[in-house]
């Protein structure tokens, strides 16, 4: 049997880059898998994704950032599944600029997407995730996907290292009192480097537009001779280690955080 075998996942952010590879390992674990994102069911990207993904899976389309799209998803999902086990907190967005002169919109949306959606999803799919980690050896799982950004930074960077830097507190205080109250949700944050995915590309071409670079080839060079592993990472290989925290496995790691990044931080 599949280590996942009967359980329900919800992975934000889930049309490609590490969200996309989330949702397929999680099938390939055997759960049933929600992914979530801002494309509309109309959108052939999420046709194509869900026949990857099998007969199994599904997809809600909200936002993130807003609090009745967490209220509604949670809802059709307990409609749906009648369960949640595994919550994958992966959708996120970029926010580059000089502090100076940034907008205060665009600080205020960083901190909205990648920061305040952990904490809505924790409150709004609290009962849902509750009640089937009551029915499981390794009780629900929590996993918000932050990033090495929220350990240090690089200039004009400030939005973004801050949201991620959230994240990697709340998990702690959400894992804490969980614990501490016997809820059997385990909650951890994984901490990518740099991997291959459409947000990096997306941001390296800002940053040539700003002049910092010629061509993004340039910065993918850059940042992976500064990764002691001498490469970016995939996006498999975040993906497996979310989906070990989500399985019976981990039922003792609560208030964790996973650094997936090639050695990066050792320096």
């Amino acid at each position: 049997m599949s280590r996942l075998e009967g359980r329900v996942a919800l992975v934000t952010g889930g049309l490609r880059g590490i969200g996309l590879a989330t949702a397929e390992r999680l099938a390939q674990d055997g759960a049933k898998v929600v992914v979530s994102d801002l494309s509309p069911e109309s959108d052939p990207t999420v046709a194509e994704v869900l026949g990857r993904l099998g007969e199994n899976a599904s997809y809600i389309s909200f936002n993130v950032a807003e609090e009745q799209g967490w209220k509604d998803a949670v809802a059709t999902i307990s409609e749906r599944y009648g369960r949640l086990d595994v919550l994958v907190n992966n959708a996120g967005i970029d926010g580059t600029g000089k502090i100076h002169e940034m907008d205060f919109a665009v600080w205020r949306k960083v901190q909205a997407v990648n920061c305040d959606a952990a904490f809505l999803s924790a409150k709004y799919a609290y009962a849902l995730l509750k009640s089937a980690g009551e029915q499981t050896a390794g009780g629900a799982s929590i996993i918000n996907v932050s990033s090495v950004m929220g350990f240090v930074s690089f200039p004009e960077s400030s939005a973004y290292s801050t949201s991620k830097g959230g994240v990697r507190l709340f998990t702690k205080a959400a894992a804490l009192e969980f614990a501490t109250e016997n809820v059997p949700i385990r909650v951890n944050s994984v901490h990518p480097g740099f991997v291959e995915t459409p947000l990096l590309t997306e941001g390296f071409d800002r940053m040539v537009e700003r002049g910092v670079a010629e061509k993004a080839e340039d910065l993918v060079g850059l940042v992976a001779t500064s990764t002691p592993m001498n490469r970016l990472a995939r996006p498999e290989e975040v993906a497996a280690v979310i989906a070990f925290l989500a399985c019976d496995d981990a039922s003792y790691v609560t208030g964790s955080e996973y650094v997936v990044d090639g050695g990066y931080l050792t320096r």
